[in-house]
């Protein structure tokens, strides 16, 4: 068995452990800055979701395999660039980054051109930390109601916490603004937090490292 697939079945082990409800959260393997050569273990082991932080390198991985094989899910992850949302609405299937009126507006109407709906993730800067993306907690309202109006496909709220502070604290809050909302969709929880995103409901979380190995 290729050394990602045992990481990945460790991992799901772990999660059901860890979980407080029989929905187990989806694993997105983040698969930035690996060749295919190192992901098709896991495609041709059945594993439908990944996620990959930029545009133009998921488009050169992805767009052959995914026309070969439409059960594959592929997440934009990073930060996107209003320059790149054509592309991205091609290519992605979910986008977890939107965070201001501009690249929303952008997204529906790149949607309405190419007849397409992604599942889209309200990015929140939950840790209100100058040098991340995402939005403050205390404009999100707002958001939430424009993209209601662009009939966006929002299905949940994501998160990075500040990588000082204890982890946990974060997700409880982005946890209570989701019921807020009533989204369904929670994204939260990489490599070195996974586990206390899980007791706090997250329903999609993004590891790259802990299964395909440090990058270079």
């Amino acid at each position: 068995m290729h050394y990602s697939i045992q990481n990945l079945e460790t991992i799901k082990e772990e999660v059901k452990l860890n979980c407080k409800t029989e929905s187990l959260p989806n694993i997105i393997a983040v698969s930035k800055t690996f060749s295919i050569d190192k992901i098709n273990p896991l495609i041709e082991y059945g594993h439908k979701h990944f996620g990959e932080n930029k545009v133009q390198e998921a488009n050169s991985k992805w767009r052959a395999i995914k026309e070969k094989n439409d059960e594959i899910k592929l997440h934009l992850i990073g930060s996107l660039q209003t320059n790149k949302v054509n592309l991205a609405v091609e290519i992605f299937d979910y986008i977890h980054s939107v965070d201001s009126k501009k690249l929303a507006k952008k997204i529906s109407d790149s949607q309405l051109k190419k007849n397409k709906s992604l599942k889209i993730f309200l990015q929140v800067n939950i840790g209100d930390e100058n040098q991340k993306s995402g939005i403050n907690p205390n404009d999100l309202p707002e958001l939430v109601s424009f993209c209601k109006d662009l009939r966006l496909n929002v299905i949940g709220l994501m998160c990075l916490p500040p990588v000082t502070e204890n982890a946990e604290i974060f997700f409880q809050k982005l946890y209570s603004l989701n019921l807020q909302y009533k989204y369904n969709q929670l994204s939260m929880g990489m490599s070195s937090d996974y586990l206390k995103a899980v007791k706090n409901h997250s329903t999609f979380l993004r590891i790259g490292s802990k299964i395909f190995g440090n990058r270079l």
